[in-house]
């Protein structure tokens, strides 16, 4: 459907611009000539209006014969002779309703009045049609680039839905390897801790991959699937491992990307508390606060053990899943003080829908 006829809005701003177009009609045919503002106005509104609906028919010559895939001669011979036959139409109409305006018995419009000189209401038509076709080259341009920018910004979203598989499908792997090599080492030293570890590690997949399917969970299930990761990796080190959370209540309804902070954790524990001999305690820390969801983790880290040469991957893809998400309005921040690491991030609150 054409897209003027399809919007209110737009057909009426059309119209109006024809009702402007018409009174310059009806002052160029009345002034010159002894017709009168009455019987010019008459004659120019209807006639302008008729007028406006013919050179809609230039959409779909403008459709057909596009301007980067038409030759420019056969251009000008379409619309010089579409312009002319549309002109040729309205001189027809506009003639029949002068002389339907003369045969009426209407006080002040009956008698044998003219419009005047025919060659120039014909330039006038062949001038409209030429500028309706130049709006309609301009509306289908701005439709091509509105749809342009839908398909750029669809294949955008599609690529970050890519990106946050890919990165959900690197955090399992990334566990199940260092879980794997605990029950691997467990199996010989305590044969019940590593069955134990096996039973746990099961439950923890299972409660991922019915998680990981959604974009967003509430915080209090993300905390579960991270109580359960806590309780494998404290079968392994044992009392080494302490935990202290401090949640606060207003922050557990807030949603979060499914698996973000198991990666933060394991940080803590493989970077931080595997290293120190007496272990410590990893702290995990929520917070709503103006709007934002503020999480913490903490450990504490053996300063005269180099750095790390690792890949980071766990690290590395939370900090690419809050941008993807959540663009510049998330953060994440690390920092080193008193032999404690600590690991911030922060992003827009959306609380769950509560029952």
């Amino acid at each position: 459907m054409h897209p003027i006829l399809a919007d209110r809005e737009k057909l009426f701003v059309y119209l109006a611009a024809w009702l402007v177009i018409a009174i310059l009609i009806a002052a160029l045919v009345a002034i010159p000539g002894d017709l009168g503002w009455s019987f010019a106005l008459a004659f120019a509104i209807p006639a302008s209006l008729v007028y406006a609906f013919i050179c809609l028919s230039a959409w779909w010559l403008c459709r057909v014969y596009l301007l980067q895939k038409t030759n420019v001669l056969k251009l000008l011979g379409v619309y010089a002779v579409s312009a002319s036959l549309s002109s040729s139409l309205w001189i027809l109409l506009c003639n029949a309703w002068v002389w339907a305006l003369n045969q009426s018995q209407i006080p002040g419009f009956s008698g044998e009045r003219t419009v005047g000189e025919t060659r120039l209401l014909f330039g006038i038509g062949v001038v409209l049609y030429l500028l309706a076709v130049a709006v309609h080259y301009l509306i289908i341009a701005f439709e091509a680039s509105r749809e342009a920018e839908r398909r750029t910004l669809d294949m955008r979203v599609l690529a970050q839905e890519a990106e946050l598989r890919a990165l959900r499908a690197q955090i399992d792997p990334h566990f199940l390897f260092n879980s794997l090599n605990s029950i691997s080492a467990l199996t010989a030293q305590d044969p019940a801790a590593a069955r134990s570890m096996t039973i746990l590690l099961s439950d923890f997949f299972r409660r991922s991959l019915q998680l990981g399917a959604m974009e967003l969970i509430p915080l209090k299930d993300e905390l579960g699937v991270i109580r359960n990761f806590l309780e494998i990796e404290k079968i392994r080190f044992g009392k080494r491992l302490n935990v202290a959370m401090e949640i606060e209540d207003t922050s557990q309804h807030c949603m979060v990307p499914p698996l973000l902070l198991q990666p933060l954790v394991e940080n803590a524990i493989r970077h931080g508390i595997a290293h120190l001999i007496d272990g410590g305690t990893v702290s995990l820390r929520t917070r709503k606060e103006n709007g934002f969801l503020t999480i913490e983790v903490r450990n504490p880290i053996d300063p005269d053990r180099p750095k790390a040469l690792g890949t980071g991957v766990g690290m590395e893809n939370v900090r690419r899943r809050l941008r993807t998400l959540f663009d510049s309005a998330a953060h994440m921040d690390t920092s080193t003080k008193n032999d404690m690491f600590s690991v911030e991030i922060s992003f827009p609150a959306k609380d769950s829908v509560q029952p």
